[in-house]
This record gives structure tokens, C-alpha cells and sequence, in this order.
């Protein structure tokens, strides 16, 4: 690999975004060196969603989140992720 160029300083985020989207990261770091990186406590971003229910389907969920003993909405969240998980398995 040849002499690798140094990173610009950037003023704001967004700026350092316009930089990587037009150009190539090989061209700067030695990716060969990297190390994976662990970060254990990161949360994934969520976004706040409105969905509307029959009361009667909401009620049955909290009744099996009292079952669980946990909040509704994290029980409507695990049926989802593991549905959406079911269904990319092959």
C-alpha cells in the first residue's frame, strides 16, 4: 500500500459526511491494522411510532405482559423482532 493521506479536520458533522461520501477510506487509514471493536452498552436508535388497535387485542396484550411481567409495548417489540426474524431465516 502506498503512503496513505492525511485526514482533513472538519469543522462539523456534516461536512465530515460530504468528505467520506465522496471519498474512498483506503485512501486514508491502513484498514489491515483495524481491530473490531466492541461496545456493549450502545443502544440501537428507536423512533417513536403511533399504531392504532382494537382495544380488545390491546387488552389481550397487556394480559400476557402481566403474565411476563413486563410492559406491553416491550412484549408487542419481541413478538415483532422475532417474527421479522422468523420469517429471514431460509
Amino acid at each position: 500500500m502506498g503512503k496513505l493521506k492525511a485526514i482533513p479536520k472538519f469543522k462539523t458533522e456534516a461536512e465530515e459526511q460530504r468528505f467520506w461520501e465522496s471519498h474512498d477510506s483506503s485512501d486514508y487509514i491502513d484498514w489491515s491494522k483495524a481491530r473490531r471493536a466492541a461496545l456493549p452498552n450502545l443502544k440501537p436508535s428507536t423512533k417513536t411510532i403511533s399504531l392504532r388497535l382494537p382495544e380488545s387485542l390491546l387488552e389481550h396484550i397487556k394480559i400476557e405482559a402481566n403474565k411476563r411481567d413486563m410492559p406491553y409495548q416491550s412484549l408487542i417489540k419481541s413478538w415483532l423482532a422475532e417474527d421479522v426474524r422468523q420469517s429471514r431465516e431460509p
